[in-house]
């Protein structure tokens, strides 16, 4: 299998990067398969203290890749790894995004199932599957009006719009804003300064702070939003979406 996912740890960080960069990093079987090993690996390696997960090509990643999900490619490969997906389960370890360029759809979601968020200030972050005829079940729905202004989640929710790291960082999202290009330094700068507390400590109060949503919202979210997005689905909206949407990737590659 091509090596879609790339894993570099140093001074005690481990920087996984999202490698697809023709396509925006977007996410097909074979790098959710690989992202998920890398994100393992790093989080049972004794020499990592902080993980780093970034896209490569200018972009952190556009999302799910609808072409491979036309030719009817699964998103996992089994239920047992749709379960332990990290971005339902998180990591054991303190976990930065660090964002250039595209962070959209499912993009948006990996960042938001990072623990915080570094953005370069020519990132655009959004959830357009309203756009193409879906829905952001991939954490997106439920996470925002967690982590920002009720109203302002709806308004990405509803418009599919793309908002600017600064915005995101007004809104609480986006933790610092950096030059662009800079995310990964400032996401390492940010993971020193983790690292420079008590290991055991840190890892205990990441624990309980994604705990509070976990056990009031998310344990019961996952499962509470089918029925509203299979109703999406049923429409044939959701079809005819992903049909424009290849329609139109295939006019701009020619």
């Amino acid at each position: 299998m091509e090596s879609v996912v790339h894993y570099e740890s140093e001074d005690a960080v481990a920087v996984v990067t999202m490698h697809r960069p023709r396509v925006m990093n977007a996410i097909d079987l074979a790098l959710r398969t690989q992202l998920q090993e890398a994100l393992v690996r790093a989080d049972s390696d004794p020499g990592v203290g902080v993980v780093v997960l970034t896209g490569a090509g200018g972009n952190f990643c556009a999302g799910r890749d609808l072409k491979a999900a036309l030719r009817g490619e699964p998103a996992f490969a089994s239920r047992d790894a749709q379960l332990a997906w990290f971005n339902r389960t998180s990591i054991v370890k303190p976990l930065i995004a660090a964002v250039e360029g595209y962070c959209l759809a499912g993009g948006f979601e990996l960042a938001l199932s990072c623990d915080l968020i570094v953005a370069g200030s020519g990132a655009q972050f959004g959830l357009p599957e309203v756009v193409h005829g879906q829905v952001a079940i991939g954490g997106g729905l439920f996470r925002l009006p967690q982590r920002m202004p009720y109203h302002a989640a709806m308004r990405l929710a509803l418009t599919g719009e793309r908002v600017s790291a600064e915005q995101m960082q007004s809104w609480g999202v986006v933790g610092r804003v950096c030059e662009p290009g800079g995310a990964v330094a400032g996401a390492r700068e940010l993971a020193r300064r983790i690292m420079s507390n008590a290991p055991a400590a840190v890892r205990a109060s990441k624990a309980i702070v994604r705990r509070t949503h976990d056990f009031v919202t998310e344990a019961n979210a996952w499962e509470a939003q089918l029925p509203f997005a299979q109703q999406a689905q049923d429409s044939g909206e959701s079809r005819r979406g992903l049909e424009a949407f290849a329609a139109r990737s295939g006019k701009d590659a020619s």
